[in-house]
């Protein structure tokens, strides 16, 4: 394997990597821009979202969703203009963040679930936006749903579940709605849920806690993206690295990164170039101080499949 080597940097804070007409498209937060970033290494501005964009997805028609956090809304971006897809800020209190969209534009949308780390930590539903741009809620009791892929036969779901500290799958069924919740895999040892959740109660910025000094393997899953041989590398803010985790829990690989592993997604044109995001922090008031976000880039062995 490689070695992970920067791309470009002076982003607030970067999130949702889709590899995409030989692209990598993401969103800043905290610029309020959705971006691409070509194989050259050059930056360029798909379009401007005032309420902080996330989570990326394309409709079969080639229009861009857009999740849209602090209005809750899902956008759609077609011909140089943006309107409303959904609207979700009646079926969920807090921030929206990442989606995942299927081949048909059933886009899965997770949320918080709490406004702040600080506030009592509460589980949260899934949302389903159908093509049409009507509103279903998904499955419950998921803590902090964040990175989300399905498979390339388009029949399992699998989202991480960041203050879970493990990845959950679903049956994707005809209708688009997910059953059949099973445990994919932890991410960190059950004990390791006790620390993640009373640090989150404390008001701790999670990303800051250096969690390597008390186990390697305190990974808490952010961004994801999946490969052929069913591996899913998750990005690990808390330990700074991104980690390929196999079904089960076994751990196959894991590269450090610099600062804080946020997202990560397989692209390039075998799709085996696997794009990693940090920050220095998750904190919204530290993040929107300076634009230290960076885009780092490894070459791996198996190509990435499904969505995203």
């Amino acid at each position: 394997m490689n070695a992970l080597k920067k791309l470009t940097g002076g982003l607030y804070f970067g999130e949702g990597p889709r590899w995409h007409d030989g692209k990598l498209w993401f969103s800043d937060f905290y610029s309020h821009k959705v971006m691409t970033l070509n194989e050259n290494n050059l930056l360029e501005t798909v379009c401007e979202v005032p309420n902080q964009p996330s989570g990326l997805g394309w409709l079969p028609n080639g229009d861009l969703l857009i999740v849209s956090m602090l209005d809750r809304k899902i956008l759609r971006f077609s011909n140089g203009q943006i309107s409303v897809h959904a609207d979700l800020s009646e079926y969920v209190t807090h921030k929206c963040n990442d989606m995942v969209v299927s081949k048909d534009g059933t886009a899965y949308v997770g949320n918080f679930g709490m406004e702040d780390a600080g506030e009592n930590l509460n589980s949260t539903h899934l949302m389903i936006v159908k093509s049409d741009g009507s509103v279903l809620k998904g499955p419950d009791k998921i803590l902090f749903p964040n990175g989300t892929v399905i498979t390339e036969d388009g029949k399992k779901l699998i989202v991480a579940e960041t203050l879970g500290a493990k990845l959950t799958s679903f049956d994707i069924d005809e209708n688009g709605e997910l059953t059949n919740r099973k445990l994919w895999a932890r991410t960190s040892p059950v004990f390791s849920l006790l620390i993640i959740r009373f640090l989150s109660a404390l008001g701790f910025d999670l990303s800051k806690v250096d969690f390597s000094k008390y186990s390697k393997n305190l990974h808490v899953p952010d961004g994801i993206c999946l490969d052929e041989k069913d591996g899913i590398w998750i990005a690990s803010p808390t330990t700074n690295a991104v980690v390929r985790i196999e079904k089960g829990g076994n751990i196959t690989d894991t590269i450090k990164t610099p600062k804080g592993a946020f997202a990560c997604m397989l692209g390039g044109k075998e799709r085996k170039t696997l794009y990693v995001i940090l920050s220095n922090s998750s904190d919204p008031e530290e993040a929107q101080l300076s634009p230290e976000g960076e885009i780092h880039s490894i070459e791996v062995d198996i190509p990435g499949t499904g969505k995203p």
